[in-house]
């Protein structure tokens, strides 16, 4: 039982995350005049959202479920997407990259966290594998944006 009640807990942490991801993007694509990087961002944001809905799927399959659709406390600790408002105050590109940036490395250190414990998240490690890397795909491509705009 301790085990379900920490896949639980991890699970709803992740669906936290990707909220969190969701909105940096929503907000990003909403502050940004570029119509290339809104079109990306909101690419993004809507792969979040699968990304959440696969996650409660999976959680109802350990008989639990989640309302979360926004971010939480355990996001805001865990990642600086807090920091996009600040890049978003900018309205500068490079900044709101940078910030988008630094985001999916904090979410790719939770998924690697859970990913390290392959006993405890052995019924769900090809879902969070997969999400996992879009994510790493995600960040490849904001990081050459935002060198490419630098």
């Amino acid at each position: 039982m301790e085990n379900n009640n920490e896949i639980i807990s991890d699970l709803k942490g992740l669906i936290s995350i990707v909220n969190d991801g969701k909105e940096g993007y929503e907000s990003a694509a909403e502050t940004t005049d570029s119509l290339e990087l809104k079109g990306i961002f909101l690419k993004y944001a809507a792969e979040r959202k699968i990304y959440e809905l696969e996650l409660k799927a999976h959680l109802a399959t350990h008989g639990a479920e989640s309302d979360n659709s926004e971010g939480g406390i355990l996001g805001a600790i865990h990642r600086t997407w807090i920091d996009i408002k600040e890049a978003l105050s900018s309205k500068e590109d490079v900044a709101i990259l940078g910030a988008i940036e630094t985001g999916e490395k904090a979410a790719i250190e939770k998924y690697d966290a859970l990913l390290n414990h392959p006993s405890t998240h052995a019924d769900h490690l090809e879902l969070l594998t997969k999400q996992r890397t879009g994510i790493q795909d995600a960040l490849t491509a904001i990081t050459l944006l935002k060198n490419a705009k630098a």
